[in-house]
């Protein structure tokens, strides 16, 4: 009897002991075993530490308004593991996943595969399949040795640099900006979407000896006072364009480095402005300063490390609002969650802790995370909450019409926080 899809990922979950397994050897054997298929003539892949998801449903927006064929690999997911692979916008199917599982299964033999690269092999299955023009992929974890890098890209994406995964990645932005920079290949564009990035992300890419284009040198953003913003490459080349969909101020970022990295292909894609226009007004991405209510205005957002953080504190301090801000907020173990309450500081009225413990083995609890907040913001208030349910409700009645509730940290929050809107 065939696995159903969730027989197939709790197979998955426990096949290999090890959930984080980084290299490619196992999994480009499989990949080679399966015929190494390409997943599409152009393929873009996304690295970096925060702005991957954005950057890469812009260059979607961007490639399909222009009449491309375009397929998607993302992770984690939100609400369903279908989330993960979109070809042509449309999730893979259920039936589409299992049979991706079932070849892959059949044609590893007895090398072990991880959660993830079970997921990206099916995300170059389902894709090499589907008669793609460009596939964009999204690293899952650092660059140099994620599941990703076995296909060699035609332009590396790198949105930004900051600490996150230290354990794996190493313990300062100049040793994860070098395992990052991996994804890069001798005489192929690298587009680099972070205007002071690490000394050790720029060295990286020149030993590697890629075509890299830099944020602030090679192109630039100016905002105008009408709500537009322009983007300007050094060629000469403009486009002027409606402010982004997506909120906060970060997401022009976003975008500039999607434009750049369709410059970079040069004449294999024909995106004309209108296009690119089209999508900074159609284009939003589940989790990402996400309203899910207006009175008050309840806002998702997955930002679960500093520099996310800090992208938020800028929201908050360009929206003008007339109450507080209560923030419900989760948080994996290894994060460095004193970074992130710090970036937010007094902007945060109050705090509502929710323990993701229920949610993972990598959760921390309410109390463990109240134990960092005093460290840090010894005066604020907060409580302690089991899990995300309970702490959003607490906050929802508390809150005044006027006020903001933020609920972000975890993937596991914004999820929580999704289903039961």
């Amino acid at each position: 009897m065939s696995r159903s899809l969730a027989d197939w990922l709790d197979y998955q979950e426990r096949v290999h002991p090890v959930g984080i397994d980084l290299g490619l050897d196992r999994v480009a054997a499989v990949w080679r075993a399966m015929g190494a298929p390409r997943p599409a003539p152009i393929v873009i892949t996304v690295g970096g530490t925060n702005g991957k998801g954005s950057t890469v449903a812009l260059l979607e927006g961007m490639l399909r308004a222009a009449g491309y064929h375009v397929g998607c690999y993302t992770s984690p997911h939100l609400l369903r593991y279908n989330e993960r692979i979109r070809l042509d916008g449309t999730e893979a199917s259920d039936e589409a996943l299992v049979g991706a599982f079932e070849r892959i299964e059949a044609a590893r033999g007895d090398i072990p595969q991880t959660y993830f690269e079970f997921g990206t092999l099916a995300a170059l299955d389902l894709m090499a399949r589907a008669g793609l023009d460009v596939a964009l992929l999204e690293v899952g974890l650092g660059g140099r040795l994620d599941a990703v890098n076995i296909v060699d890209a035609d332009v590396a994406v790198v949105t930004t640099i900051d600490l996150d995964h230290q354990a794996w990645l190493g313990s300062d932005r100049d040793s994860i900006g070098r395992e990052k920079s991996g994804i890069a290949r001798a005489g192929v564009p690298a587009v680099v979407g972070e205007q002071d990035p690490p000394a050790g992300l720029l060295g990286a890419l020149e030993a590697i000896g890629a075509k890299v284009t830099r944020a602030g040198q090679d192109y630039r953003i100016d905002v105008h006072d009408d709500g537009t913003w322009s983007w300007t490459h050094r060629d000469g080349t403009t486009h002027v364009l409606p402010r982004p969909a997506l909120d906060a101020p970060v997401q022009s970022a976003n975008a500039a480095t999607a434009i750049a990295a369709l410059h970079a292909l040069g004449p294999r894609v024909d995106v004309p402005p209108g296009a690119i226009a089209r999508a900074m007004r159609a284009v939003r991405v589940a989790g990402r300063l996400q309203r899910i209510a207006e009175r008050p205005l309840t806002l998702v957002d997955v930002g679960h490390n500093p520099q996310a953080a800090r992208a938020l504190a800028a929201w908050l301090d360009a929206t003008p609002r007339m109450g507080l801000v209560r923030a419900v907020y989760g948080a994996l173990a290894d994060k460095d969650t004193t970074g992130v309450l710090a970036a937010l500081g007094d902007r945060v009225a109050h705090w509502y802790l929710a323990g993701l413990v229920r949610d993972t083995p990598r959760g921390l609890s309410g109390d463990a995370l109240a134990a960092r907040l005093v460290t840090v913001l010894p005066d604020a208030a907060h409580e302690v909450f089991p899990d995300v349910a309970s702490a959003w409700e607490a906050a929802r009645c508390s809150a005044g019409p006027d006020d903001v509730l933020l609920l972000f940290g975890s993937f596991f929050v914004a999820g929580a926080a999704l289903a039961s809107a």
